[in-house]
């Protein structure tokens, strides 16, 4: 365990670290950081850090950087996440406001946090498994054939075509328009298969074909067997850390256009609280350069998602983590009130 002394000057190597983009010697850190102790005593504590991997010198004569131990043992020490401003907040919140739905939502809340933090935001759709249903529609496109529309109490909407294999007219679209929602809404979709497993038998004999079809493509809907959405953006930022990817960025790039695995980097939905991996923290080897931030969010105090930031390991954690908190709270607000 290092002492508070040394967690000191590691946090203050960090933060100039993260200010200047510079490596950082022990005189600039007595100049700039009232440490209270001597500039040899510094020397002699940066020297304790090196030998114990939580700083490097990148080449000889440089002053030290962080290595991915040393961030690690810097967000876990963190006392206080970074709070937004009253303005940043309020601003937030307008933004947000004005979605017009699910996606608009989405949409707006990468573009805040890419520009909050500067870094490429990722926003995971609300999981059809973690939703409750909210209304289910059916229309009609042709004797034959029918629209089903689902929608989910995260806002979300999922629609599927339903070719019959007879006529179903409008009366008896309306007839199982009615029942279904009587059996189903507000219920979570894992109780769904249940609700509806003899619904197909109390329909007349001729109609039991079409209603069987309906039924199928509902629970194929809420099996989900597609890759969840989540969407992307900001990556252009990266491009202001050229330093931070001295071979080249392409290996992050194309992580980044895996969905499947930022989904893994973002990590489960239904644990809530913040995740901050580091560097080598990241197991796919495009992101071994990257930090990730990342927090779940939804209504009621449950999580339906998660989102984040994807950055350099040089960033600003207090506020990256503040920005990021304060963006999933208002999101799960909207949520909430839709």
């Amino acid at each position: 365990m290092l002492s508070e002394r040394r967690l000191e000057v590691l946090r203050a190597i960090v933060q100039d670290y993260v200010g200047t983009e510079e490596p950082v010697g022990s005189k600039a850190l007595t100049e700039r950081h009232n440490l209270q102790v001597s500039p040899a005593t510094v020397r002699n504590d940066m020297a304790v850090l090196e030998e114990e991997g939580y700083i490097a010198q990148p080449h000889t004569s440089a002053g030290r950087v962080p290595t991915d131990k040393g961030y690690r043992l810097f967000v876990d020490k963190l006392a206080d996440v970074k709070p937004l401003s009253t303005a940043e907040r309020r601003a937030i919140q307008s933004f947000l406001d004005s979605a017009l739905d699910l996606d608009d939502v989405v949409a707006r809340t990468v573009r805040l946090l890419a520009q909050l933090t500067r870094q490429v935001a990722v926003v995971q759709y609300p999981s059809l498994s973690r939703s409750t249903v909210r209304h289910v529609e059916l229309l009609s496109l042709a004797p034959a054939r029918l629209m089903l529309v689902l929608i989910t109490d995260t806002g979300r909407v999922e629609q599927r075509m339903v070719d019959c294999p007879a006529p179903f007219g409008e009366t008896s679209i309306a007839d199982l328009r009615a029942r279904l929602n009587s059996r189903i809404v507000g219920e979570r979709f894992a109780e769904v298969p249940r609700l509806v497993a003899d619904l197909a038998d109390s329909f007349e004999p001729e109609e039991r074909g079409t209603v069987s079809v309906v039924l199928s493509t509902l629970l194929e809907t809420l099996v989900e067997e597609k890759e969840e959405r989540l969407m992307i953006g900001g990556t252009a930022n990266l491009t202001r850390f050229a330093q931070d990817f001295p071979l080249t960025i392409r290996p992050v790039l194309e992580a980044l256009e895996e969905h499947v695995v930022l989904l893994k980097l973002l990590g489960e939905a239904k644990d809530p609280g913040m995740t901050v991996r580091i560097g080598h923290e990241n197991a796919h080897e495009g992101l071994t350069s990257t930090s990730v931030v990342s927090v779940g969010y939804g209504s009621g105090g449950e999580a339906v998602a998660k989102l984040g930031v994807v950055g350099p390991t040089r960033m600003d954690y207090p506020g990256t983590m503040g920005a990021v908190r304060a963006v999933a709270r208002y999101v799960g607000q909207i949520l909430a009130e839709n």
